[in-house]
C-alpha cells in the first residue's frame, strides 16, 4: 500500500526507497492559497527524482502577460529543487478560450527551447480565479545529483 506522508521541506521514507516531501519553497513566489503545496519531489534510491509542480496561474491582462508570469514561476519552483525548465518532461495546460493556444504557444516556447516534453491542452469554461485566463503543471525529471545533495527548497 503507498503510504505518502505530507511534509513540509522534510523527506519521509514512503514506498520501498523513495521518499516524498511536499513543499512550497521559500526563495519562490508564494502560493496563493495556503491549501495546497506547489512542488511535490518523489526521490528515488539512486537519487533521481520527479518533480510534481502544481497547477500555475498568473497576475497579467493577457494570456501572453499570464504565461510569462507562470513560466517564471515554474523556473522558481524547480530552481529551487534543482532542476530548470529544461528538465521538463510533461505539461498540461488549461485555457479558458482555445482560441489563445497560438498566443499562449508563443510565449511557451520561449521558456522551453529544448525537446518538447510531453503535452496536453483543455479548454476550460473557467479557473478557481475569475481573472485566469491559463494554468500550467508540469513534471520535470531530476538526475541524481553525482555529490550526494540536493538544493534545500
Amino acid at each position: 500500500m503507498l503510504d505518502i506522508r505530507l511534509s513540509h521541506r522534510k523527506p519521509t521514507p514512503s514506498v520501498d526507497g523513495m521518499q516524498i516531501t511536499v513543499d512550497s519553497p521559500p526563495s519562490a513566489p508564494p502560493p496563493l492559497s495556503p491549501y495546497y503545496s506547489q512542488v511535490a519531489r518523489v526521490e528515488h534510491a539512486d537519487g533521481s527524482a520527479l518533480l510534481f509542480v502544481s497547477g500555475q496561474i498568473a497576475e497579467g491582462a493577457t494570456v501572453a502577460e499570464q504565461t510569462r508570469g507562470i513560466f517564471e514561476t515554474i523556473a522558481a519552483l524547480l530552481g529551487a529543487h534543482g532542476a530548470t525548465l529544461a528538465d521538463v518532461i510533461n505539461i498540461r495546460t488549461c485555457l479558458t478560450d482555445i482560441g489563445t493556444l497560438v498566443e499562449y504557444g508563443t510565449v511557451r516556447r520561449q521558456f522551453l527551447t529544448g525537446t518538447p516534453p510531453t503535452s496536453m491542452t483543455f479548454e476550460v469554461p473557467r479557473l478557481f480565479r475569475p481573472e485566469a485566463l491559463v494554468e500550467v503543471e508540469i513534471v520535470a525529471g531530476v538526475r541524481p545529483d553525482p555529490a550526494g545533495s540536493r538544493p534545500a527548497g
